[in-house]
């Protein structure tokens, strides 16, 4: 009998602590796709084009001044986060308070600079998913 219920104890658990991959999330900004490590989230192409229309949108571009001159997103700024000294300056001038819209190229680069600027205190982190790639698509 101890065994039967020390088993349904363990299942109970089991199911309660597991599936937790990602979260939806809804917020005042707007609807996202995927929440991943708590400020930062995961947009559609189509939800990121609509966010980044307003006014005074902090929009980042994390890619190389290479990548920058192929051709960017309209009014990106861009920090290169391949160069830590100006990545930190950079992203310091910028309001933590505020959204912060990102992208790279595929998507690796600007997930890795989001969990940075978490780091240094952003509250809300915007990337989008499949960077400039599928931007252009």
């Amino acid at each position: 009998m101890k065994k039967i219920i020390f088993t349904l104890a363990l299942a109970s658990f089991g199911f309660l602590g597991c599936g937790q991959k990602s979260t939806i999330k809804t917020n005042q900004t707007q609807k996202t796709e995927k929440q991943i490590d708590g400020n930062i989230y995961i947009l559609s192409k189509t939800k990121f084009a609509k966010a980044i229309e307003k006014k005074g949108v902090q929009l980042v571009d994390v890619r190389t001044p290479g990548e920058y001159q192929d051709g960017t997103i309209k009014d990106a700024q861009l920090i290169d986060y391949k160069q830590p000294k100006t990545f930190d300056s950079k992203f310091a001038a910028l309001d933590k308070d505020k959204p912060l819209y990102l992208f790279c190229r595929s998507g690796a680069r600007s997930q890795a600079a989001a969990k940075k600027l978490v780091e240094m205190g952003f509250k809300e982190i915007y990337d989008l998913e499949g960077g400039y790639l599928n931007w252009t698509n």
